[in-house]
């Protein structure tokens, strides 16, 4: 095991584009696809991909939906809680986000939230617990022009009972975020939420219009320690019809730079020509989030890599 780190591991822990052009400096999301026709989808930026250059403080939070903008042209964003941990409350601060992504002309997508209890949690109290402390993030999101929060949808026992128990946490949360407007939005994220018909189970049992997925091509690691992998493309399929937003994960990228990453540290590969058709088949048209997690490269030229593949695979598809 190398010393990548993922999102996952730290929470745990504490313009069509043609073969081989480089996309740099663009001031706006090229159109994709044929001139006058609708792209397939739209890309945005999943903030996780910056994780080093904001821990580091190389960049504020407060600079992110700008530094999207300028730097890949995306005018999308969503957010991750870690990054202004205590500012859930703070209008001033959040105010200042609002502004600068307006000003930008960049949309605030959603909020991954982290660290604030298992919603699917055995205990009554720390489940209970685990739903109020996602409401802070909620009207957080609700503030900044969000439609979702994104939130993990861990629990413990037996297969069924954590259908019932991560479905009741859930439930309670998105009769909250519908007072909001607010989607709760669960991404494969570790455990049984791993499992695509697990995850897919569980949305149909909380039965809420307001509640629904966040695929993520690269987190289908059960057990990663044991090497408990769902496939990926199955898990996908599965989670697609319920899907408000997709996480295009990348790593690293081979030589040749075909319509693949490699993820070096598992040996696994994506498809993304494969992956798209599945997203696309589902229906779906929305914005889909370059989350860079590779150590090949620097951040900022693995989301310009990463850009590049969703926009030759866009050109493909068109």
């Amino acid at each position: 095991m190398n010393s990548m780190i993922t999102r996952r591991d730290f929470v745990l822990g504490t313009s069509a584009a043609v073969t081989g052009l480089a996309l740099t400096g663009i001031d706006s999301q090229p159109v994709l696809g044929e001139p006058g026709r609708k792209p397939l989808w739209k890309l945005s930026l999943a903030q996780w991909s910056l994780h080093k250059e904001i821990f580091s403080k190389k960049l504020d939070n407060l600079d992110f939906a700008k530094t999207a903008k300028s730097e890949w042209g995306i005018d999308g964003v969503e957010y991750v809680n870690q990054f202004f941990k205590d500012k859930a409350n703070d209008k001033a601060y959040l105010g200042e986000m609002k502004k600068r992504a307006e000003g930008e002309g960049v949309h605030s997508l959603l909020i991954m939230v982290d660290g604030e209890g298992q919603l699917g949690d055995p205990d009554d109290a720390k489940r209970k617990e685990a739903v109020e402390n996602h409401h802070k993030w909620v009207e957080a999101a609700k503030f900044l022009g969000c439609h979702a929060i994104r939130v993990n949808a861990a629990s413990g026992g037996t297969y069924q009972e954590q259908v019932k128990l991560a479905a009741d946490g859930l439930r309670n949360l998105s009769e909250f975020g519908a007072k909001h407007d607010i989607s709760v939005i669960v991404e494969n994220h570790g455990g049984l939420s791993s499992n695509g018909a697990w995850l897919a189970e569980v949305i149909r049992t909380v039965d809420h219009k307001g509640c629904g997925t966040l695929p993520d091509f690269g987190n289908f690691g059960i057990d990663r320690n044991k090497g408990d992998w769902y496939d990926r493309y199955t898990g996908t399929k599965e989670l697609m019809p319920y899907a408000r937003a997709v996480s295009a994960k990348t790593y690293d990228f081979d030589d040749s730079r075909p319509f693949l990453t490699i993820d070096s540290r598992w040996n696994k590969e994506t498809d993304f020509l494969r992956m798209m058709k599945i997203v696309l088949d589902a229906g779906y048209h929305g914005y889909v989030g370059i989350e860079y997690e590779g150590q090949g490269l620097p951040e900022r030229e693995g989301i310009r890599e990463s850009k590049e593949l969703l926009d030759r695979v866009h050109a493909k598809l068109s």
